[in-house]
């Protein structure tokens, strides 16, 4: 019974520091993990994972196991921020896979990847012709950044000499039924204004209102609440 109640509570401890040195790492490690982030994660992982599991009384060791791996972590972020070659060494840098109708075969077997991996990549990136495609770059990350050729890319709207007006962050002031008050002072607003438009533009009780957003302008857009199930049949 008593390890039990040491489990849970070195779980629990374990978590805490997880969730205080993620947020000192940073959300780079999340989102754009290098080779050397990813190996440091699954270490830091496995020291938490059996800091939590533990039962034997001596939970320093692992404890600071943990907290000298993430420190060398920030470590290395330092000096790779410093040194580009370092930052080259460590992080790696990004390989050119294609370039103007040449498909660089060295480069993809340095990167470990077959044509079948190169083609799923390509098509995540809504690629499906390489005649279309001035060049492919492997980041370093993992993932590809594709230069369409310009006869292939988008039409923008300098192509056509359009000058849209400039576009900007929208304000979530209502999230399940709940005014997001400090949302509506960055925005200039207050709880009265967003009352006398919901009313003004008939709009369901507060409590029916999933979403609502607003625009510089002052602009409203409203999400109901809508309790039945969507069908997705025709994505199967």
């Amino acid at each position: 019974m008593m390890d039990m109640v040491h489990v849970t509570i070195t779980s629990f401890v374990t978590m805490i520091v997880l969730f205080i040195l993620t947020k000192l790492l940073g959300y780079r490690q999340i989102s754009h993990m290098s080779m050397f982030d990813y190996i440091n994660s699954i270490t830091i992982g496995s020291i938490a994972a059996e800091l939590a599991t533990s039962i034997e009384d001596d939970w320093k060791k692992p404890m600071m196991s943990l907290v000298i791996f993430t420190m060398f972590n920030l470590l290395i972020d330092l000096v790779t921020n410093k040194s580009i070659k370092l930052r080259r060494l460590i992080n790696g840098k990004a390989l050119i896979l294609y370039d103007q109708g040449e498909l660089y075969y060295k480069n993809l077997k340095k990167a470990k990847m077959d044509m079948g991996e190169f083609f799923m990549q390509c098509r995540n990136q809504n690629c499906f012709d390489l005649q279309q495609v001035q060049t492919i770059v492997l980041e370093p990350n993992g993932k590809f950044s594709i230069l369409f050729l310009s006869t292939s890319r988008p039409l923008t709207p300098s192509d056509v000499k359009l000058e849209p007006r400039p576009e900007y962050l929208l304000a979530n002031v209502i999230m399940e039924g709940k005014i997001m008050k400090e949302n509506l002072r960055n925005i200039g607003k207050d709880e009265g204004w967003l009352m006398a438009t919901l009313q003004a533009h008939h709009y369901p009780r507060l409590e029916k209102i999933f979403l609502a957003t607003c625009n510089r302008a002052g602009e409203l857009v409203v999400y109901q609440k809508i309790e039945e199930e969507k069908q997705t049949d025709i994505l199967l």
